[in-house]
């Protein structure tokens, strides 16, 4: 069956296609009486990715108390942090269907005793967020509340390991794809990764992306050059027991390309001039580094309106099929890989 586009909904309806996207991502500039039109045959003609149900009465709280939208965080959220950027449109999309976005610090000592935050109150609760989740047991035991619940990332799934519960990322793996095979192309052959491909799902799949583009293109991983940072490791000194380094490091993200880079200079070495470095996520950081690092910009405001959607649609419908959704990243070139 052929993927439905956004065109193909713009013909159904006779309408422009700049109206059809205006509808899906609920961008000002058109009535409500067309929004509910191209969300209701979005939703008919199974568009990709969506999936609201227009008639929002569904979505009203199982009791009239039940009112928040609990946003659980394992670690620090703050602006450099690519979900920081969501909650201001999280918390709008939230209000426009009376809920209220609540968030709730999950502590170490928390995941340890397997317990809830001390501000949690299920009996407020009518759905939950969750981000910086990584923690098997401790996810586990969120999705045995009876409540629904969605992780934005989630626990690495390198052991086949699955959650019964919606799913959001962004797509780690074409641009990760698209990188690898253009320095490829560049004569780059010995490329190399640094990060922890079981912290998380995003970080494996970048992994495993980096890992499938070399295979598919018969071109040779060496493993030395495949860095596994554990929490407490100094890159700084692992790089220097390097005998030789790659002409390029993929980092799982930003933070991590930042220290790399910081760490490479240290050695004497120079980005981009002799080791190539890139990215993920697009965060501040990698703006107003020296060199700007190559990243992947994540689309933070559709990720936002994708949570809403797919919790509201998981209370109107809680027997439904769990569901794994990404949305697009996009590769941007900066200096760190200029050659």
């Amino acid at each position: 069956m052929a993927r439905v586009t956004i065109m193909d909904i713009a013909d159904a309806l006779n309408i422009s296609r700049n109206t059809v996207s205006k509808a899906l991502n609920n961008a000002d500039g058109i009535s409500e009486a067309t929004r509910q039109k191209v969300l209701q045959k979005a939703a008919e003609m199974g568009y990709k990715q969506f999936f609201s149900v227009p008639n929002r009465s569904l979505f009203l709280p199982r009791q009239p108390d039940q009112c928040e939208i609990a946003l659980l965080v394992g670690n620090s959220i703050v602006p450099p942090h690519f979900a920081s950027l969501t909650l201001d449109k999280l918390t709008r999309e939230a209000a426009k269907i009376d809920f209220v976005l609540k968030m709730h610090r999950v502590e170490s000592a928390d995941i340890l005793s397997r317990s809830l935050p001390f501000t949690f109150h299920s009996d407020c609760v009518s759905a939950i967020i969750c981000v910086e989740m990584f923690d098997h047991a401790y996810s586990e035991m969120l999705c045995g509340l009876g409540i629904p619940i969605l992780f934005i990332d989630g626990p690495s799934k390198r052991n086949g390991f699955v959650l019964p519960a919606d799913q959001l990322y962004m797509d780690n793996t074409t641009a990760i794809t698209q990188f690898v095979n253009d320095m490829l192309k560049q004569g780059k052959s010995k490329i190399g990764f640094i990060g922890d491909y079981e912290h998380c799902q995003s970080f494996f799949e970048r992994y495993s992306a980096f890992r499938c583009a070399m295979l598919l293109a018969n071109a040779p991983v060496e493993e030395r050059f495949c860095i596994k940072m554990n929490e407490g490791d100094s890159l700084s000194r692992t790089l220097d027991s390097l005998s030789e380094f790659p002409e390029v490091f993929i980092c799982a993200n930003d933070f991590i390309a930042a220290d790399a880079i910081y760490a490479l200079q240290k050695l004497g070495k120079s980005v981009p001039g002799d080791v190539l470095v890139s990215g993920f996520d697009d965060a501040p950081i990698s703006r107003i580094l020296t060199p700007s690092l190559t990243t992947v910009h994540i689309h933070t405001q559709i990720m936002a309106v994708c949570a809403i959607d797919i919790l509201m649609t998981r209370i109107a419908q809680p027997e439904m099929n769990y569901r794994t959704i990404y949305t697009e990243a996009e590769l941007i070139y900066r200096d760190s890989t200029k050659i």
